[in-house]
């Protein structure tokens, strides 16, 4: 933990002593930064920008989250499904979350909806794919079991199979908070004048230097934070397996 705080800290100890006596105006001190994204971010632009982005990712997000799992477990429990559009599904993951925005604005305008819709689409696919690899990977005794005592399809789904695969499931829901966050900025700086995307990109075509700075710390503290939440949030949820984990290395 503490190399985990000591290293950002030291790292902003250095540039906060190599931009101090700065006169490069594309590279202005640390101080100037930090004192305009309190102006910024703090007091003018939270409502106007930051609320907008953030309500963007979160929706965007979970929707993409509850898309993904519904798929992913359509696809595992009806193999078929799987059969028949495996071409279709590894050429949509081919193809890099981005490439999809200029369709989108092209056929449907700069709306916000639009946008909300362009995170959700390149956001659930690592959801989808996991869930759909974790329940194809449950134990077949488990199965065996549920036959035998005559369980649900409900209970089976929600009682064995969705548990079973939660670890692959949160290794998909990094990957798809990653995509949300990379398109939500990449939406915002390609068609949009509200969010912290469009207010940096802003200030680069308007040679704002400090302000720019300010938004990509912004969008640094963001992701950052989103990540660490994340990672808390699976960490409690999956307790129980990091412990049987611990114990089986101990073995």
């Amino acid at each position: 933990m503490t190399l985990q705080i000591g290293v950002p800290v030291f790292i902003l100890a250095i540039w906060w002593a190599w931009s101090n006596s700065s006169s490069n105006p594309f590279f202005p001190p640390l101080s100037e930064i930090l004192v305009r994204f309190r102006e910024l971010w703090l007091f003018d632009k939270f409502l106007s920008d930051i609320v907008p982005s953030l309500s963007n990712l979160v929706i965007g997000f979970a929707i993409a989250v509850l898309l993904g799992v519904i798929l992913g477990l359509v696809f595992a429990l009806v193999p078929v499904l799987e059969e028949l559009l495996s071409p279709l599904i590894h050429f949509y993951r081919a193809v890099p979350s981005i490439a999809i925005i200029p369709v989108f604005i092209s056929l449907m305008g700069f709306g916000n909806e639009v946008r909300l819709l362009v995170i959700i689409l390149a956001a659930f696919p690592p959801t989808w794919i996991a869930t759909m690899d974790g329940i194809k990977a449950v134990e077949p005794q488990l199965h065996e079991v549920a036959k035998v005592f005559r369980i649900t399809n409900a209970e089976r789904v929600f009682g064995m199979f969705l548990p079973s695969a939660l670890p692959q499931i949160f290794t998909g829901l990094q990957a798809s908070l990653q995509f949300s966050f990379v398109v939500m900025i990449a939406t915002e700086m390609l068609g949009s004048s509200v969010g912290i995307g469009a207010m940096t990109i802003l200030a680069q075509q308007s040679f704002a230097s400090v302000d720019m700075w300010a938004g990509i710390v912004l969008l640094g503290v963001i992701g950052f934070l989103s990540n660490y939440l994340l990672g808390r949030l699976r960490a409690r949820v999956l307790s129980w397996y990091d412990k049987s984990k611990a114990l089986q290395l101990a073995a």
